[in-house]
């Protein structure tokens, strides 16, 4: 048996059951070798989309992605997906075959690729496949972007055939977290708030039960939208996409408990939504994320899980019962039930004009009321990126996948279809501007052969609407940042999706169709937005460049 079958056969054996990628010489045996051990194959346009797959399909499934591309230029096509995937966490293997010559056209220092993204390396040995293979797929379960270097003379040699068993993933040795601190700060507070972050995208119930102890409301960095979802106390996302009563509350806060979260500069609107007298806590498992973004008063280290389950023990065996939560009223029940949704908060409608454009805003909330409830939410990078992020529910923290660590436009189209792969039981939505989506659109041809219920939803301004917004005020011109109007829904026929353009409410009959039918060819919605007004969140992006 050759290397290249044993890593197949490895992975598989670990658990790989999709691989998204572009096949070459230098990856066709390993790529095989995982499809006749029984994995899928998802062939994508291009290697940069197919990352995006293998990044989607693992937030989306809470499984490892796995990513399979050509030595030399492939590995570098998919080098935007992969810093994405990395700066995010994403658990991904990315099959990464080397031409260790250094004289060889394809020849890259995949070690150093690898580190200038934050993504882990590890190399494939001829005399311990099999093992390498596992570690490097242990790694990603434990929340790494791992690049496996592939030898191209190490995938030819021969190895020891290999049928398990698998070893399991190690887990992290568990300490009782010190959770004293972080008691006595819940108990002297009257008006807590949590916000939890990626890092406790697997916490829900415990940190529902200790809000519900301690009296704290619920927040969400955009990374862990859903996770609070019908939630009596939730306020959805802190930050930019902050609704106002969200930022009144949170603003009016006395403690702060940063669940998983490091309160990022788009999660406190740059230090500015915490009040100065707040008490803030920041619980993490790794401690080298400890105040990496602010000054915080009290830190905990350990898994969120364990830390909130570790406080509502000791919680349990207070003499006093339960922390005094002095704002959840059922004053305050009723305006988060009437006034915590973006829905609710009135605006004056820009669109209209000839010719006509819709406004981005009733767009989304017609799209909202549209939509079934099950859905999965992909939003890519640009100035209409908040609409959808607000306006569109998402049933829980699995439904929204946010492609913002990089801030790189053109990736949310594909990283829906690897979402799509991993929850074809519901709808996916790419929400994408036209910028993105001209970029990205050559994956429309995988859409089409996957035939999963897929909508594509265009904000289409006819610019790169974020620096028409940042540089239009001071005068600069704004030529190469503005373009003619483009029938994108006729581009999108001509990939085999259906296609319609939407001006108004009233174009999106057709939208609705679609939903009552089968769903098995992607409908790509048009919407000519109205692009007048500038978004405050990229305000608040561009304060940070």
């Amino acid at each position: 048996m050759r290397v290249a079958e044993v890593v197949g056969r490895v992975l598989y054996g670990h658990g790989a059951r999709y691989v998204f990628g572009v096949v070459g010489s230098g990856n066709f045996h390993v790529t095989n070798a995982l499809v006749a051990a029984g994995a899928r194959f998802v062939a994508a346009a291009h290697e940069g989309g197919a990352a995006s797959m293998a990044d989607g399909y693992a937030r989306t499934s809470g499984t490892v992605g796995v990513l399979s591309v050509h030595q030399g230029p492939g590995v570098t096509n998919a080098l935007t997906g992969l810093a994405e995937a990395a700066k995010s966490r994403t658990p991904i293997v990315v099959l990464a075959p080397e031409a260790t010559a250094p004289r060889s056209n394809f020849f890259i220092d995949l070690p150093a690729l690898a580190a200038s993204v934050g993504a882990d390396f590890h190399r494939v040995r001829a005399t311990h496949a099999a093992q390498d293979a596992g570690a490097a797929y242990r790694a990603a379960a434990r929340g790494a972007t791992v690049v496996l270097g592939l030898p191209l003379e190490v995938q030819s040699a021969m190895a020891e055939p290999w049928s398990g068993p698998v070893p399991a993933v190690e887990s992290t040795p568990v300490t009782a977290p010190q959770v004293e601190p972080l008691l006595a700060a819940l108990q002297a507070a009257r008006r807590p708030v949590f916000i939890a972050g990626r890092g406790a995208r697997a916490a829900r119930e415990p940190l529902i039960r200790l809000a519900d102890e301690c009296g704290a409301l619920l927040a969400v960095s955009a990374a862990a939208k859903g996770l609070f979802a019908g939630n009596p106390w939730n306020l959805d996302v802190a930050g930019g996409f902050a609704t106002p009563l969200a930022a009144e509350l949170i603003g009016a806060a006395d403690l702060v408990v940063a669940w998983g979260s490091t309160l990022n500069m788009w999660t406190t609107r740059h230090g500015e939504l915490i009040p100065p007298s707040a008490v803030v806590v920041q619980v993490d498992h790794d401690p080298a994320a400890f105040g990496v973004n602010r000054p915080v008063d009290l830190t905990v280290a350990g898994e969120v899980t364990a830390v909130a389950e570790a406080v509502l023990g000791r919680l349990g065996q207070d003499v006093t019962g339960s922390v005094d939560g002095g704002w959840r009223t059922p004053e305050l029940a009723r305006r988060i039930r009437d006034n915590g949704r973006w829905r609710t908060v009135p605006y004056q409608d820009e669109g209209g004009g000839a010719p006509a454009t819709i406004d981005p805003r009733t767009l989304s909330a017609a799209l909202d009321d549209l939509l079934p409830p099950d859905r999965t939410v992909v939003v890519d990078s640009g100035n209409f990126m908040g609409y959808p992020s607000m306006w569109l529910d998402v049933p829980d923290v699995a439904g929204f996948c946010f492609t913002q660590a990089f801030q790189s436009v053109g990736l949310g189209l594909a990283s829906a279809l690897g979402a799509a792969v991993a929850r074809p039981d519901r709808l996916t939505v790419a929400a994408v501007g036209d910028g993105g989506f001209l970029m990205s659109a050559t994956e429309l041809v995988t859409a089409v052969r996957l035939a999963l219920p897929l909508l594509v939803v265009i904000y289409d301004d006819a610019a790169y609407g974020a620096e028409v917004h940042h540089f239009g005020p001071d005068g600069h011109p704004l030529e190469t940042v503005t373009f003619p109007e483009t029938d994108l829904a006729a581009i999108a026929s001509g990939y085999g999706c259906d296609g319609v353009t939407v001006r108004t409410v009233d174009d999106l009959g057709p939208v609705r169709q679609w939903l009552a039918g089968r769903r098995t060819r992607p409908l790509v919605v048009d919407a000519k937005v109205s692009g007048s007004r500038g978004s405050w969140w990229l305000e608040e992006a561009f304060r940070g460049h």
